[in-house]
């Protein structure tokens, strides 16, 4: 399944696969080009170092309309630093996939961002509504049981 953006009027596709999203330079090394990784994208993302991915290169824009929408859309935050896919009180329905240390149901939405729903068990189909949001999970109230 993809989600539908709009980016300057033009619809855009994003995988639900997509694990992170960050802008980086392409630097010349030999006989070959490097991209680099930011380290937040290891630790906090769903990539693990010696895997093979799948990479997409998007044009850039001109500097000053990336300056422009990095202000308006992330005023609190680097722009190589994903923002969560959820926000404090929106509606999600989830399938609990694992139980969490304390017992409360672990369910993934995009690019594998988590969100604990107390009360929940695995295999449970839920209406959530989320009740806080961090920059690596989010926590969700079950409002209702199935769907």
């Amino acid at each position: 399944m993809r989600r539908r953006e709009e980016s300057e009027g033009l619809p855009v596709e994003i995988s639900e696969k997509l694990l992170c999203l960050f802008s980086t330079d392409v630097s010349e090394e030999e006989d070959r080009y490097v991209i680099e990784v930011p380290r937040q994208e290891i630790e906090t993302g769903d990539i693990d170092p010696g895997e093979v991915y799948r990479v997409a290169l998007i044009s850039r824009e001109d500097e000053s309309d990336a300056e422009d929408v990095s202000a308006t859309t992330q005023p609190q935050s680097a722009p190589s630093e994903p923002q969560p896919p959820v926000d404090v009180g929106e509606t999600r329905y989830v399938e609990i996939e694992d139980i969490g240390k304390q017992g409360d149901g672990i369910a993934r939405v995009e690019r594998g961002y988590v969100i604990i729903v107390p009360g929940a068990d695995v295999g449970e189909r839920v209406k959530i509504e989320v009740t806080e949001v961090k920059s690596n999970f989010a926590v969700g109230e079950i409002i209702e049981e199935t769907f």
